[in-house]
């Protein structure tokens, strides 16, 4: 089926509305913006640590790019990139001298694999015009 480009306009523009479209995104070369390196830091908290508390420990720090709060154990991952190793360390022992860190375990990234985009890539390129 072919459409119009107004016809896919207004469609994404419905699905944007309705909040099905929830944002966009751009994959960025990281290792072109000096770091290169990837880690999830696993993050352990005293029990009686407010799950609010917790998903703040990497406020401030600018290589921490996600805290997930997780049920079990642990408590929280920490989601960081940075420039080398001496860069990790010196991260991860910003998060534990929060005071609030009573634990820590570090899984560095060796590579990402993706899901392809849900979508027909040929006809994205149409609808904005490329060819």
């Amino acid at each position: 089926m072919k459409l119009s480009a107004p016809a896919v306009k207004r469609r994404i523009d419905r699905l944007e509305a309705s909040r099905v479209i929830a944002g966009y995104t751009t994959v960025v070369d990281h290792a072109k913006l000096g770091q290169p390196l990837a880690a999830f830091v696993e993050l352990r908290f005293a029990g009686d640590t407010n799950v609010d508390e917790i998903a703040t420990i990497g406020a401030g720090l600018p290589e921490v790019e996600a805290v997930y709060t997780i049920a079990g154990d642990p408590d929280a991952l920490a989601f960081v990139r940075v420039q080398d190793v001496g860069d990790l360390k010196r991260v991860i022992d910003l998060l534990r001298q929060s005071g609030r860190v009573t634990g820590t375990k570090t899984l560095v990234v060796l590579g990402t694999r993706r899901r392809d985009p849900p979508y027909d890539a040929p006809l994205v390129d149409q609808v904005v015009g490329r060819r």
